[in-house]
Order: structure tokens, then C-alpha cells, then sequence
């Protein structure tokens, strides 16, 4: 190789390794960016302890208040038991008369782990136990 094309390589070299460089010390900003959207979303609590700060997922989920019974029916359980969809007993409809002999124990475990068509949980992945439960009851007395 001849002394031009060395230095000719040796000058490029430089010049790929500063501009790495320059882009690295550019980049030293967002550092403080990245840090920010990598932290925790929030803490784990152990119960029987106490907790340094409340959890914002918590406080995300309730959605900044307590849920009517109604309002649940309408936005999570309207959709198939308002309509009856795959068979899904329906709102206002003796249905619901036939699946209270059952027994609530009996209905909230079967709305809690899915049965037949129904998913776990149906579309109310957010809802509490006792949601769950209210909710029913709530589908029980359309019956009545």
C-alpha cells in the first residue's frame, strides 16, 4: 500500500471515529429521556407492610372513582347480554330467573373463570370480585 492511500485511510478512519464520537456526545441529552421512560410504573406492596408511596396502577385502574353497578352492565356485559349472543342469557329476560337457582357462589365462579363462550372475566378484565358480583345480581334482578 503506498504512503497516500495510508494516510488517505488513516484520514477517513479519523474521520468515521469523530463522527461517532460527535453523535454519542449528542445523544448524552436524551440519556436523561430514556431513564425517564424506562423507571417503574409503580411498587410492589407487600400486605401486612406499608407501602412508601401508592401505586399509580391502582389508582389508574379504579379510574378515579367507584364504578355504578349500571355503568359496568352498560360498557363491559351490555354487548352480548343485551342481545343474547351466543347464547348468553339476556338482560330484562326470564334467563337470568333460570341461573339464579343456581346460586351466586355458582355464577360468580363460572363469570370469574369463563364458562361457555364467555371468557374469564368477560370484557370486564378490570372489574373486582365484588364488581363482578354486584353486576350479576344487578343482571339477576332485571329478571324480577
Amino acid at each position: 500500500m503506498s504512503n497516500i492511500a495510508a494516510k488517505a485511510v488513516s484520514a477517513l478512519f479519523a474521520l468515521v471515529v469523530g463522527f461517532l464520537a460527535t453523535t454519542t456526545l449528542a445523544n448524552t441529552d436524551d440519556n436523561a429521556a430514556i431513564a425517564d421512560r424506562l423507571k417503574p410504573v409503580g411498587n410492589v406492596c407487600i400486605e401486612g407492610e406499608e407501602c412508601a408511596t401508592a401505586s399509580p396502577v391502582a389508582s389508574a385502574s379504579s379510574g378515579g372513582g367507584a364504578r355504578s353497578v349500571e355503568d359496568i352492565y352498560n360498557t363491559k356485559c351490555a354487548a352480548c347480554h343485551g342481545t343474547g349472543v351466543l347464547s348468553a342469557p339476556k338482560f330484562g329476560t326470564a334467563d337470568w330467573a333460570d341461573r339464579a337457582n343456581k346460586g351466586m357462589e355458582t355464577l360468580l365462579a363460572n363469570a370469574i373463570n369463563g364458562f361457555n363462550a364467555m371468557p374469564p372475566k368477560g370484557t370486564c378484565s378490570d372489574c373486582s370480585d365484588q364488581e363482578m358480583q354486584d353486576t350479576i345480581q344487578y343482571m339477576i334482578d332485571s329478571a324480577n
